[in-house]
């Protein structure tokens, strides 16, 4: 998942890919149906330090949960042609470990297409661990695909931390994550949240950030809320 913040950082069930810190999922309370699905709308969509498509995003997402395991296609469509659809199996250990899956695909491609010139399908293997307020996450995109941009071998990782009001990353990666390829810092930032109550059984998680990155010299700001 690509992830906003969050390509959705997907990749490790939301928190561990730093992109998405508040989601939250309807489901079937009363007959605890193991399926979920929600929808962010981001101002636009950084996803480890890079800019995709153009504009507001909407981002869906839908699970399926059995015991350890979460199953589900995260996607981002802005309103200028961009779209991403990524599925992605994870599974969750109950002493903060995560290890999982994701396949970026862009449906602008051919959906069979897995050449290394022009495979629309990159394959990210990853790793994350989750300790009180700290985390850090592990990637490698395991094949080239040209038409999804990915070299093969493609590293990222990324830690945070986590207080009451406030959250700090840093992230840093080589290939389809910087400029020239080479292993740099490419993402850092600071987000905050709060929720607005609309109803007194109804309210809206909002996030921010503010997001630099040193390989780009680029900086973004980030607004998000959450259905």
């Amino acid at each position: 998942m690509k992830r906003n913040i969050l390509k959705g950082d997907i990749a490790l069930f939301v928190l561990l890919s730093f992109a998405i810190p508040f989601n939250i999922y309807s489901q079937d309370s009363q007959g605890g149906s193991k399926f979920s699905v929600g929808t962010d709308f981001y101002s636009n969509y950084v996803w480890r330090g890079t800019r995709y498509g153009h504009g507001p995003h909407i981002q869906p997402d839908v699970r399926y949960y059995s015991g350890g395991v979460v199953a589900g296609v995260w996607g981002s469509f802005d309103f200028n042609g961009y779209s991403e659809v990524d599925p992605y199996v994870i599974y969750n250990f109950p002493f903060g470990l995560s290890l999982g899956i994701t396949d970026y695909y862009y449906p602008s491609l051919s959906l069979f297409e897995f050449s290394d010139s022009s495979g629309s399908h990159a394959l990210d293997i990853n790793t994350g661990y989750v300790m009180g307020g700290f985390t850090f996450s592990a990637n490698v995109i395991v094949n080239k695909a040209g038409g999804a941009g990915s070299f093969g071998g493609d590293l990222y990782f990324q830690a945070g931390y986590a207080w009451e009001y406030v959250s700090i990353f840093a992230g840093a990666g080589n290939g389809w994550h910087t400029i020239d390829g080479n292993f740099n810092l490419c993402n850092i930032g600071i987000e905050t949240g709060k929720t607005i109550n609309i109803t007194d059984t109804f309210s809206i998680p909002v996030t921010g950030q503010i997001i630099i990155n040193p390989d780009r010299k680029q900086m973004f700001l980030v607004i998000g809320f959450t259905f």
